[in-house]
């Protein structure tokens, strides 16, 4: 099969150009052009999507963990803020564009705008019923806007050097520790659907990854090798890419002036957002601004150690990135509770 050695290419061409989510990107079009030129949707593998999710989980699990816990807490209050803030702008934009645009449903719109966690968006618009395709290349597009935004505004904005949180647990990465990274990534969904969590291929692996790093000793690295990194990216881009069609794709097209206007809007909301919270945290404004950015977390994190923030960026980071998990699958039930009232 193409599709394979064309993602490997393009994700090596998109890595060494420093495109964000590069292998993600690179598995949405090299998914995609298979599908558009035989006519049909390419079907992605269930278990190897579901490893691919849990292994992203695994991910954003390590670096919460290593935060300390004084930092966790007092920086509780501010990032439940942001969360909370970055909830309704995208909930409302999402909510605007499925009523300026035609066959946008109401779900789709929303998980489309809700800044934060790209890369878990399609296994959660899968589960609510949204439009995977729309959702995906809604929310890699705002991803790419900010990535590509980051490094320019920053790099404009006064900042003060401190220390940062690890994003690394510390020690050697035994043959058996990579083991059992697979297996939480097998197995966290089935169990987080057995005692009914809300999207069980994300936090399943998310919490049992925490739950692990508190029993195993601290210094044994929990962080995924980066084949198993550059396998699940692409098994994601594989799902959003191999659902395109021309017919999409033109309504897509279609639809792309209203977006990027509601791409903007949450941006700079997000950016008036960092005023009051650089005040508050006693922070500056470059690392609120990096605190509050709606999305692109992998640039955001490069950035921050390159830059040696405050460890209150990746906190807020982190814990806006659970709020908005959990945000994005009560959709459903938010709209149900405002249909009914």
């Amino acid at each position: 099969m193409v599709v394979i050695p064309l993602s490997l290419l393009l994700g090596w061409v998109f890595t060494a150009l420093n495109v964000p989510a590069a292998w993600i990107l690179a598995g949405i079009l090299a998914a995609g052009a298979s599908a558009l030129v035989n006519g049909s949707e390419l079907p992605v593998n269930k278990v190897l999507y579901t490893f691919g999710a849990g292994i992203v989980s695994v991910l954003a699990a390590v670096p919460l963990f290593n935060e300390s816990l004084d930092n966790l807490l007092s920086y509780i209050l501010p990032s439940l803020v942001v969360g909370l803030f970055t909830i309704i702008i995208g909930l409302t934009t999402g909510y605007l564009l499925s009523r300026f645009q035609d066959g946008v449903s109401k779900e789709t719109g929303m998980i489309s705008m809700l800044a934060g966690g790209a890369a878990f968006m399609p296994a959660i618009a899968k589960e609510i019923g949204a439009d995977l395709r729309f959702g995906s290349l809604t929310q890699y597009l705002r991803l790419l806007a900010v990535a590509v935004s980051l490094p320019l505004v920053t790099g404009l904005l006064p900042r003060e050097e401190q220390g940062t949180g690890s994003t690394d647990t510390a020690g050697e990465q035994t043959w058996w520790m990579i083991g059992l990274i697979v297996v939480v990534a097998l197995v966290g969904a089935p169990v987080a659907r057995r005692i009914r969590l809300p999207v069980p291929s994300v936090l399943g692996p998310l919490l049992l990854t925490i739950l692990l790093l508190s029993i195993l000793p601290f210094e044994l690295n929990m962080n995924p090798p980066e084949p198993l990194r550059i396998l699940a990216f692409l098994s994601i881009g594989w799902l959003c890419g191999g659902t395109m069609s021309k017919k999409s794709l033109k309504q897509f097209a279609s639809q792309l002036p209203t977006i990027l206007v509601f791409i903007v809007v949450l941006i700079i909301s997000c950016a008036l957002l960092a005023f009051p919270i650089a005040r508050w945290v006693g922070i500056t404004y470059f690392d609120a601004y990096l605190a509050t950015s709606p999305g692109a977390m992998d640039t955001v994190l490069a950035i921050s150690s390159e830059t040696g923030t405050s460890p209150a960026v990746v906190t807020i980071q982190l814990i806006r990135m659970i709020l908005i998990l959990f945000a994005a699958s009560s959709i459903p039930r938010i709209l149900r509770l405002f249909r009914r009232s």
